[in-house]
């Protein structure tokens, strides 16, 4: 009897041993894959990518993020295989930016719609805002390859003249005059080291009425991905992923030049490269509209979303990724 107990202890001892074993193997298996597939991340920016047209056909280079802003504010808008919902956004938004400017003209802006590479007409039609507006007001960046989100928004950002840089995405999920309120948020930062902050859109007083309309298996995961965000990367930010987000230019360029996230969870590499600066970042609530035709596969991207959390934060504390200074990626 003794001896049958000893052997089932001495088994279950084997087994937890085996566990943590096989534990620690798949952990160093998932930092090695963090860590060498963070090379395969291309940050090089194609000859094309480099110019825009005017309304006359005419190519002109794209100003650097790094040049002394002439602008008061730009818009980046990121599009992908937007040519059915990209023009009731820029109706709305130029609409918006016209009328502040007749009644301020010391007001001053530029959208930037960055078409990611798209398969339909999303280019032709946010061409016909530049021939209607001007390049000095609206100018595509068109992308030789789909880079994801975050690699559309970050070229955009590169790109600007804006002393401030808003970026909205191109459904226009969020009403375009709540840039007055992501601007009431930028000016309630009282200390701004070296003009760097960041005011981000929030959907977050809206999470108790969606979550009532959500499955449970769709909760799960909503909550799962901010823990995982509050765990992993970025703490004190209820909503992360909002495509609602202003940034001082010093900010814009401190950021982006260390961005190297391309999909959906570019936002939250951005607000936690942010922390790590001590770049003070506010949080306020907008208007928000579920709208038809969402690129975002509900299941598979959040997974895929919460993968890259745990990259991220992989590697850089593995040193595949730096924290870099400005001029290193200009």
């Amino acid at each position: 009897m003794l001896t049958e107990k000893w052997m089932m202890d001495f088994c279950l001892c084997d087994l937890l041993q085996c566990s943590m074993i096989l534990a620690l193997i798949v952990l160093l298996l998932v930092v090695v894959i963090a860590h060498v597939s963070a090379q395969m991340v291309d940050q090089t920016r194609h000859e094309k990518e480099k110019h825009y047209l005017t309304a006359k056909g005419k190519k002109e280079s794209f100003p650097s993020l790094m040049d002394p802003p002439s602008l008061e504010l730009s818009v980046v808008v990121p599009s992908y295989n937007e040519e059915l919902r990209l023009p009731a956004m820029m109706d709305e938004a130029m609409e918006y930016l016209e009328k502040r400017q007749n009644e301020n003209p010391l007001f001053t802006y530029e959208v930037v719609v960055v078409d990611d590479g798209s398969k339909d007409k999303t280019t032709e039609v946010a061409m016909k805002y530049t021939k209607k507006y001007g390049a000095q007001k609206v100018r595509v960046l068109t992308l030789v390859k789909n880079r994801g989100k975050g690699g559309a928004v970050k070229m955009g950002a590169l790109s600007c003249r804006g002393k401030l840089i808003l970026m909205a995405d191109a459904d226009g999920a969020t009403k375009f005059a709540d840039i007055e309120k992501v601007e009431e948020g930028l000016q309630s930062i009282s200390e701004k080291p070296d003009n760097m902050a960041i005011s981000c859109g929030s959907r977050a007083h809206l999470e108790e009425e969606s979550v009532a309309q959500r499955s449970m298996f769709r909760t799960f995961l909503m909550y799962g991905f901010h823990f995982l965000v509050w765990f992993f990367c970025v703490r004190g930010i209820k909503d992360t992923q909002c495509g609602f987000k202003l940034f001082t230019r010093e900010a814009a360029l401190k950021t982006f030049s260390s961005l190297h996230v391309e999909r959906w969870a570019f936002d939250v590499e951005l607000l936690y490269i942010a922390q790590c600066f001590d770049i003070p970042v506010s949080e306020v609530a907008v208007n928000w509209t579920e709208i038809e035709g969402s690129k975002l596969v509900p299941i598979w991207s959040w997974l895929q979303m919460g993968l890259d959390l745990v990259f991220i934060r992989l590697r850089y504390l593995t040193g595949a990724w730096r924290l870099e200074s400005e001029r290193k990626t200009q």
